[in-house]
């Protein structure tokens, strides 16, 4: 019978009992300590004694029922390092034998630690929301401290890996589950444009950087694809909390992101198609390339074919069937984004590259939503133990010798990202602040381009230093960006008359000017949602004459009910309250959904020195203080004022309602 103790990298430390006698021992690494074992079936003498050894050469035996009696032999030791373990047989053949540290202090199961590692992520998640920094981030320092290069806390590397294995299947999968045809045919000229020009520049400029580093081609070339990829997750989330997905740069970020989270489907089936390839080879002649491409082109083309007859006729009914249980559909989702994962790895891509057809494949669905917002949560539990996992197997001499590296790519991927797409954007005639706070949201990379070098590594193309230098990348990027994201419009008051060089004379793809109409406005209302088109209706439907302007392009194409007016722009910009009317406008409405916005265009209107009346929404209480404070003169409160008006109405039909006599008694 096998008694195994601790893993560590698929080495395995353990021990048989039979007729035989002892086997051989295996080493491994527990919590960063070696464990020394000399026993051999060609030592006799040792094979009957069971015999551990440290480097010092002090023995160790196993004691207890049918282990050997006498542990005193000696012997040469295996390995020059390490601090010993002793293994103890248990009092019942039928038990495991338990591992313990020569000091006594007995070697903890995977359930307990995975117990400490959920304790200790929470703690460190808060700490870091509570900074505005995404979790992920906590994750990896978590991995590097309980990893063997810090506190050795872990020892379940497999069990962990696994997860993290299943974890990033499900992360492909919910991209893929996104990204409907429909979506992907209306992403539009400028969204594609400029993601393909900033993965082209950022490509090129990052090989050339990494070569210059001193790194091999092969590895240039992965970590400069991986500096191309921006994070979706933590971009969206940051837009949302801001209100910003609906902006004009919002959009055309979402729709860019997009084409990098497509590109990065593309890069992981391309690199697999070299399996085998060495990292150092120059990537042999060219019938070798031809050869490459061949197979990756029959691959692809079967693959297509495949996704298309399930697409069709396959997947409608099946997935209606499991539908009929949302826990079924639930299982099924993970299943079929599984199974496609491992399909693909068998089938000459990768994992990552499966995961990502298996949720395309059912993203025309019309139970996408549904299976979307139940992985939400699975996804992002199981990408915990991902970053951990890729943070225990750092080391931290890898990580020294990669900070002057790091710090340049860094620079290139915070300040050059972003003034490509600003350059891009400039040139095909968006104002410079609309440029400028897309830009802001490639200004780092994301959890796929450590998934693409961690591919790599797997792939046999590049080693760990590049993993370790992409990592630091991201660290420095995501957490600088998301500070440069949160504090956006600050930060593009600094700089404004330095970006004059990414805009047109005349932005023609916001071009401002005079509203068509030739009477001045008797109102301005800023913010067209639910709430602002319906009050410019009722005010036009009163004889006022409204403009409105809001920052969704979708709102501004389409004319208001009632004729009004509508003009695309952002309230918070202050060149484009140049091209209004505002000195013939004596009043100012904004439904603007959050404080902050509020603010900057009040800011902006009393520098411009409006001189008219001025109504801002809030949506509670502490908004309206705060407004109230800041000058405002009226604040309109929907909520309270549509509960006071339903309220009065229906007491009305209430009492209206009631039998004569208890009128009567009132």
């Amino acid at each position: 019978m096998l008694f195994s103790g601790c893993r560590h990298s698929g080495q395995v430390w353990a021990w048989s009992r039979g007729l035989e006698g002892f086997c051989r021992f295996c080493y491994s690494r527990c919590n960063g300590q070696v464990i020394a074992a000399i026993t051999t079936n060609a030592n006799t003498e040792a094979a009957s004694k069971g015999i551990l050894r440290d480097s010092t050469g002090t023995a160790f035996a196993l004691t207890g029922p049918g282990a050997p009696a006498d542990g005193k032999a000696q012997g040469k030791t295996m390995l020059p390092i390490g601090r010993v373990f002793s293994a103890r047989w248990p009092s019942a053949a039928t038990e495991s034998p338990t591992l313990t540290i020569a000091n006594g202090t007995p070697m903890h199961g995977p359930f307990t630690e995975f117990a400490l590692l959920l304790l200790i992520c929470a703690l460190a998640g808060a700490i870091f929301v509570r900074l505005r920094q995404p979790v992920l981030i906590a994750y990896i320092v978590v991995g590097i401290a309980v990893g063997p290069a810090v506190f050795g806390l872990v020892t379940a590397h497999d069990q962990i890996d696994l997860l993290a294995q299943v974890g990033v299947a499900v992360l492909l999968f919910a991209v893929g589950l996104k990204l409907d045809l429909h979506h992907i045919r209306h992403i539009g000229p400028v969204a594609l444009a400029t993601g393909l020009g900033q993965l082209a520049f950022t490509i090129v400029i990052g090989f050339a950087l990494v070569l210059a580093l001193g790194k091999g081609w092969m590895e240039a070339l992965y970590v400069a694809v991986a500096l191309t990829f921006s994070s979706t997750i933590i971009i969206v989330k940051l837009l949302s909390d801001k209100r910003e997905l609906d902006s004009l740069h919002g959009r055309i970020a979402v729709g860019f992101l997009i084409v990098q989270d497509l590109a990065v489907v593309i890069a992981m089936m391309a690199m697999s198609a070299l399996r085998g390839t060495a990292s150092g080879d120059a990537g042999g002649d060219s019938a070798g390339w031809l050869a490459v491409l061949l197979s990756l082109g029959w691959r692809l083309t079967a693959a297509a074919a495949a996704m298309f007859v399930l697409m069709r006729w396959v997947l409608p009914a099946l997935v209606a069937a499991m539908a009929r249980s949302q826990e079924l559909l639930l299982v099924f989702a993970i299943a079929w984004g599984v199974a496609l994962a491992a399909l693909g790895e068998w089938a000459g891509f990768s994992k990552e590259a499966g995961a990502f057809l298996a949720g395309f494949s059912l993203a025309s669905t019309p139970y996408r939503e549904a299976m979307n917002a139940r992985l939400t949560g699975i996804r992002d539990f199981l990408l915990l133990f991902f970053f951990i996992d890729l943070g225990a197997k750092l080391e931290l001499s890898a990580l020294g010798a990669e900070v002057v590296p790091a710090i340049v790519l860094s620079l290139f991927v915070l300040i050059g990202n972003p003034l490509i797409v600003m350059a891009i954007m400039g040139y095909m005639g968006y104002r410079r602040r609309t440029g400028f706070m897309a830009g802001l949201t490639v200004a780092q990379i994301s959890e796929f381009s450590i998934v693409f070098v961690a591919m790599g590594i797997t792939l046999g193309h590049v080693g760990v230093p590049a993993l370790s230098l992409t990592t630091l990348v991201g660290l420095v990027t995501i957490t600088a960006s998301t500070y440069m994201i949160l504090y956006a419009q600050p930060l593009y008051e600094r700089l404004a008359p330095w970006l004059r060089i990414f805009e047109r004379h005349h932005p023609q793809r916001e071009a401002g000017g005079e509203p068509t109409g030739i009477t001045a406005p008797d109102s301005i209302v800023f913010g067209l949602g639910r709430y602002g088109r319906r009050l410019a209706h009722k005010l036009q439907e009163e004889g006022v004459r409204v403009l409105g302007v809001d920052f969704d392009p979708e709102v501004a194409e389409a004319r208001a009910p009632g004729g009004v007016e509508v003009r695309f722009g952002d309230a918070q910009d202050p060149e484009f309250l140049e091209t209004l009317p505002l000195a013939r406008t004596p009043w100012v409405v904004s439904t603007l959904p959050d404080l902050d916005s509020n603010r900057l265009l009040l800011h902006a209107l009393t520098e411009r020195g409006y001189g008219g009346d001025l109504a801002i929404v809030a949506r509670d209480d502490a908004a309206g203080a705060a407004l109230k404070s800041a000058g405002v003169p009226i604040v309109l409160y929907p909520v309270r004022n549509a509960v006071d008006y339903a309220g009065e109405h229906l007491s009305e039909l209430i009492r209206a309602a009631r039998p004569t006599a208890d009128k009567e008694a009132i």
